[in-house]
């Protein structure tokens, strides 16, 4: 695998495939030519225009999440991520906006499948959670909250 290879005009393999957890546990995080070719839809249609809209750099905090790694996380048994279909973001990081109205570019723009708000408060998510499927995009809009120590997905519109 190289990390250096463009996967879209702003993503990188390495940018999409890192993960402290996996170096830590030894996890092999490499997607297959599928996944790669996921990777390359939601960086296109989703990371890409969110980067321009943002005008500079966006952190990608999960990317392509191996089965192994997924489960060391304790990612859901279903998540995008591991198709690689899914990337959670923060353009906060470097500074460029808030999350929150990138949010708002996102469910008014873009074609996606989920758009999740991460936590955070009313006002702003700690990160987002948005895949992209080259077969059917649901527009499902949700908030992510805990109670009672667990993760729970509630509609939003």
């Amino acid at each position: 695998m190289n990390p250096k290879e463009q996967i879209s005009k702003y993503a990188t393999l390495g940018e999409l495939t890192k993960s402290e957890t996996a170096l830590r546990h030894g996890i092999v995080n490499e997607p297959n030519f599928q996944e790669k070719e996921n990777l390359k839809d939601v960086c296109t249609n989703v990371f890409d225009k969110c980067r321009e809209f943002v005008e500079g750099p966006l952190s990608i905090t999960s990317g392509f999440r191996s089965p192994k790694l997924n489960k060391k996380i304790g990612g859901s048994a279903t998540s995008q991520h591991m198709k690689g279909e899914a990337l959670d973001i923060d353009c906060q990081k470097f500074g460029n906006g808030t999350n929150a109205k990138l949010f708002k570019f996102i469910k008014d723009n873009l074609e996606f499948d989920q758009l999740i708000w991460e936590f955070g408060t009313e006002k702003e998510p700690d990160w987002i959670h948005v895949s992209y499927s080259r077969l059917h995009n649901r527009k499902q809009i949700l908030r992510a909250v805990k109670r009672n120590g667990k993760t729970i997905y509630l509609p939003m519109s």
